[in-house]
């Protein structure tokens, strides 16, 4: 059985994807931001083994997270869940004075992947608006552009799949992979989504555990289990390793080929 992580799993397809783990036998830690939904999490499922706390939005207790998830040992996956929606207002993260949705959905996750004792697989929950995004990496902190909520989630999930690839080649004993998990209707969702809610966890479950040969594979974009083209400008070499230079700007850490291993 696996030990699997999966940021924001105190609701939502995080929680749902916890349930499906728990259920099959594997062992799950859940992330919440605060001590207070940190209880609703263990509710909601309370044969996960932990809880680990905190605020995503923040470079420093991300860095805890990180800390906090490598004393417990190592994971065999690592699911990053944890996202802001697309139906923001231009929110300023508190103590980094970054958008909130950049914070969350990209360079937390960044932080995390630089940080966490490198697990066999990772995981990282893109969405179908990132195939209309471009990458502003000029003014990821939108202080050139109007802000738009729509377009800053768009394009967080469009770094979170540069996230991923960059992962897979950096990293090649690492499976690294994308997941598209639909548009559900979960708190983010919003409650007229179409999609299938109860397929929505499942591609990155699948992903983080199956000995299936079509899961154990690196540097891929999926929707519902099946491979699935991203945006072409995820798959730029060049733009992967701005991106990453950037994350390293702003959080003081480095992603390399010679990060933290197990």
């Amino acid at each position: 059985m696996a030990r699997v992580f999966i940021t924001g799993s105190a609701d939502g397809l995080g929680q749902m994807a916890a349930e499906l783990l728990v259920a099959a036998g594997h062992r799950v830690v859940l992330h919440a931001r605060n001590p207070q939904r940190a209880d609703v999490a263990l509710a909601k499922n309370p044969d996960a083994e932990a809880v680990v706390v905190g605020d995503l939005s923040s470079i420093e207790q991300t860095y805890s997270v990180a800390d906090e998830i490598n004393r417990l040992g190592q994971f065999d996956a690592v699911i990053h869940n944890a996202g802001i929606g697309y139906r923001e207002n231009r929110r300023i993260a508190s103590v980094d004075g970054l958008p909130l949705v950049f914070a969350v959905n990209a360079l937390a996750p960044y932080i995390l992947t630089a940080l966490i004792k490198k697990p066999a697989r990772l995981v990282y929950l893109s969405s179908g608006m990132h195939h209309g995004a471009h990458a502003n990496l000029d003014d990821l902190e939108w202080k050139k552009r109007s802000w738009n909520g729509s377009s800053a989630y768009a394009e967080s999930k469009l770094l979170d799949v540069f996230l991923a690839f960059a992962v897979a080649r950096l990293w090649p004993g690492v499976l690294s992979n994308a997941v598209e998990p639909g548009w559900v209707a979960t708190r983010m969702g919003g409650p007229g989504a179409p999609d299938d809610l109860a397929a929505g966890p499942k591609t990155q479950v699948w992903l983080a555990v199956s000995n299936d040969p079509e899961a154990k594979v690196t540097g891929g974009y999926f929707y519902h289990k099946k491979p699935r083209k991203p945006n072409p400008e995820a798959s730029v070499t060049a733009v992967q390793d701005r991106f990453l230079a950037e994350c390293e700007r702003m959080s003081g850490v480095k992603l390399s080929a010679t990060s933290l291993s197990h």
